[in-house]
């Protein structure tokens, strides 16, 4: 099937150095194309200097609702689970457009010309989240945002979490008009949600034969487990080699070139 390009995108630039590391390997010796900085992460002044060592990469924001300090206040932590941010959000508690732009200027800030947007934990399925993400996506110029519903496929998946993909399907079209309202763009498709922490280099091969036309984002994490990323609060953590493993491996490469993929980075589409 001809016209399809993929964007390979790691999230958590930033949370340590093993996955800084991880991230740059997958792209210098792998088919990852882009990832986005975690503005909050342990590891933000590593992975800024990996970004500038490395131009090739596609740097995007991955904004942090979830876990770690504020930028706009760093005396204050932001909630530690999804549901205490739902808390928070409902009782007015977070300031979200502030810390969100805050984390964007500073990456910024640090010489980084940001082309995308996603969240961590994918918290813009909020919808006081989403609209602040598509402000500040519209009011920084930075025009691609994610939208996180993984197209139908024959994945290797749990049940249950092909469920939850199903489910947040529904929510597709409210995000896409909320973003369209704000002059985003997003991609056509996309996919790993689903097989987030646990794909192999098989499952890569499957993935692209079924690969539809247009634009597609495949979400990732890989990483170097080390034992910072160990003490870190984190579920990925050998998933997370896995993943590198599997994105580096020959055969990922081989099955773009046989289904005739074009790898790409936001800035190229």
């Amino acid at each position: 099937m001809a016209g399809r390009q993929l964007i390979v995108n790691a999230d958590d630039f930033g949370f340590t150095r093993g996955v800084n590391a991880g991230i740059a390997d997958a792209h210098r010796n792998g088919i990852l194309t882009a990832t986005t900085l975690m503005a909050n992460g342990d590891a933000f002044v590593d992975a800024v200097r990996l970004a500038h060592e490395t131009p090739s990469l596609d740097i995007g924001c991955h904004l942090v609702l979830i876990g770690g300090s504020m930028i706009s206040a760093p005396n204050l932590e932001l909630p530690p689970t999804p549901a205490a941010l739902v808390r928070a959000v409902l009782a007015g508690q977070i300031p979200i457009y502030k810390e969100l732009l805050a984390q964007v200027r500073r990456i910024q800030a640090a010489g980084i010309a940001p082309t995308h947007l996603d969240t961590h934990k994918h918290t813009h399925m909020l919808p006081q989240v989403l609209n602040a993400v598509a402000r500040i996506s519209q009011e920084t110029g930075i025009p691609w945002v994610r939208v996180p519903f993984d197209v139908p496929m024959s994945y290797r998946a749990p049940a249950k979490k092909k469920l939850i993909g199903a489910a947040l399907r529904l929510l597709r079209g409210r995000t896409t008009r909320v973003l369209r309202k704000h002059g985003c763009r997003f991609t056509d498709h996309f996919a790993g949600f689903q097989i987030t922490g646990r794909f192999t280099e098989e499952d890569l091969v499957k993935l692209f034969a079924e690969l539809p036309a247009g634009s597609t984002e495949f979400m990732c994490h890989p990483g170097y487990r080390d034992s910072d990323l160990d003490a870190a609060p984190t579920r990925l953590k050998q998933s997370r080699a896995d993943e590198l493993a599997a994105l580096n491996a020959p055969q990922a490469r081989q099955a773009l070139e046989a289904n005739g993929i074009r790898l790409c980075g936001y800035r190229d589409l």
